[in-house]
């Protein structure tokens, strides 16, 4: 059977596109899975994180390969035939260069901080997974719990018809911390930032 992709959007720098996208693997990883990473973003954050692994570790436990935004079909059509989970990290804009990203992906996940300024950036995003006919799941991201901003935000998300994960990623340092070691949270011994991602981890399996 062919892997399934997600593909990370969100038109706004510093959404937490990477941050998702390695943790996620990671813990996919953690469970047995094959995962690949493919990064169309020419900031290169995530081949930097890949290095950091390398170098720390020995073996990445994941593939890593890199495209132009329309080379990810290419891509795409390759890293399925050998991995369950194809994870592709795009840039921060919604344009034409984006849709070879949205037509390959299973499940589109939006990283959406807790900020009205996040959300309006969604829009665009949006729009452009409906017009290709995607499953859209947007993630609050760096959320602070119990806060009136956060439930706006979340009341927003729903509103515009995407889904809304349950899951949260508050703003914790060790999500940061991991990503410059070349880790992940999950690697990390028991922490609330690795029960963050693993139930975000069992939300996205459940969607496929």
């Amino acid at each position: 059977m062919a892997g399934k992709v997600i593909a990370v959007v969100q038109q706004k720098g510093g959404s937490g596109k990477t941050t998702i996208a390695v943790n996620l693997a990671v813990t996919f990883a953690g469970r047995g899975l094959s995962v690949a990473l493919l990064d169309t973003d020419p900031q290169g954050s995530l081949g930097r994180w890949f290095m950091a692994r390398r170098e720390r570790l020995g073996a990445a436990g994941v593939e890593f390969s890199t495209s132009s935004a329309w080379g990810v079909s290419y891509e795409c059509e390759k890293l399925r035939k050998t991995a369950d989970i194809v994870i592709i990290d795009t840039p921060p804009k919604v344009d034409a260069d984006l849709r070879p990203a949205l037509r390959e992906a299973d499940l589109v996940l939006v990283p959406v901080a807790s900020s009205h300024v996040d959300l309006w950036a969604t829009e665009g995003v949006l729009d452009l997974a409906r017009r290709e006919r995607k499953r859209v799941t947007v993630v609050l991201n760096r959320a602070r719990a119990g806060t009136r901003l956060g439930e706006e935000v979340a009341a927003a998300a729903l509103a515009m018809e995407a889904g809304l994960a349950e899951a949260q990623l508050s703003n914790r340092v060790a999500f940061a911390e991991t990503l410059g070691q070349g880790l992940g949270v999950d690697e990390t011994g028991k922490s609330a930032a690795r029960a963050e991602i693993r139930a975000l981890a069992d939300e996205v399996m459940a969607l496929f």
